[in-house]
């Protein structure tokens, strides 16, 4: 029996922990995340409250099973709006070229040009610090990304002999496209989108930290750490645990690209 790549083993773990933790919390949390009680702040971890408390008394584990459900939720949100949205646009541009893939490419390289938290930060300026604004903008900012690579392998696959053979057939562009090219593109996009999914998530959590993320009292792992500031030495848990599960987060993610880039790319493959 083939034993497990390491590296997609502690990745799925690491995953698993998280979409667990993300689910539960959308359900049940130990206490309400939200509720004070000034009889308890900054207390250490304990029994009653195994991740200790914040400066207003809210359990921290109730917090951060709150926040992985917002991490996540925006995450997944980003990278759909990212593949879809760059996979279209790439698509068109690379199966269509002339003046489509000029237009698409000239306003892609505008985007490009842009470094990513600073567009993002314009953008939430426009539109609000709120999770539908932070989706949006994250999601424009990786969408070229996408667009770059599902065009440049749409070119390597628009002069092979199965997509010529459609063309002979019949077969409209619309159809050869969804049909015979679309597919092509899956491997390289599960690669770059769990890349995006990492990204998103550091992104997130960056925002939140200076301010422009999720509001409070609303708990991320972002505004989490920044409010834990002003206690750090008086309550280091406070800091450690939403880091740690940052952390903890985009290892596994990273981990879990690594072992699909190595699965899906017949380089890899050759190499083991």
């Amino acid at each position: 029996m083939r034993r497990l790549p390491l590296n997609l083993l502690i990745g799925g773990v690491l995953i698993t922990v998280l979409a667990a933790m993300a689910l539960i919390g959308m359900v049940w949390t130990p206490y309400d995340p939200l509720a004070m009680n000034f009889a308890a702040t900054l207390s250490p971890p304990s029994a009653s409250h195994w991740l200790g408390t914040d400066e207003f008394g809210r359990d921290q584990l109730s917090r951060l099973m709150t926040g992985a459900g917002t991490s996540v939720r925006t995450s997944a949100l980003t990278v759909l709006l990212a593949v879809s949205a760059g996979t279209l646009f790439g698509v068109v541009s690379g199966f269509m070229r002339g003046w489509p893939d000029r237009i698409i490419m000239t306003l892609n390289d505008v985007l490009l040009a842009f470094p990513g938290l600073l567009f993002a930060l314009g953008l939430l300026a426009v539109l609000g610090a709120t999770e539908g604004g932070i989706i949006l903008s994250l999601g424009l900012i990786y969408m070229s990304s996408v667009v770059r690579v599902v065009r440049g392998t749409v070119l390597g696959l628009r002069a092979r002999e199965f997509v010529e053979a459609s063309a002979v057939m019949g077969n409209s562009r619309l159809y050869t496209m969804w049909r015979h090219v679309l597919p092509n593109c899956i491997a390289p996009l599960t690669v770059l989108a769990t890349s995006i999914c990492g990204w998103a998530m550091l992104a997130e959590s960056s925002l939140s930290f200076l301010g422009l993320g999720v509001a409070p009292p609303s708990p991320t792992w972002g505004n989490m750490l920044s409010g834990s500031r002003a206690f750090l030495d008086q309550a280091v848990w406070l800091v450690i645990f939403p880091g740690l599960s940052i952390s903890a987060s985009l290892l596994g993610i990273n981990l879990l690209g690594d072992a699909l880039r190595d699965m899906l790319d017949p380089r890899m493959r050759i190499r083991a």
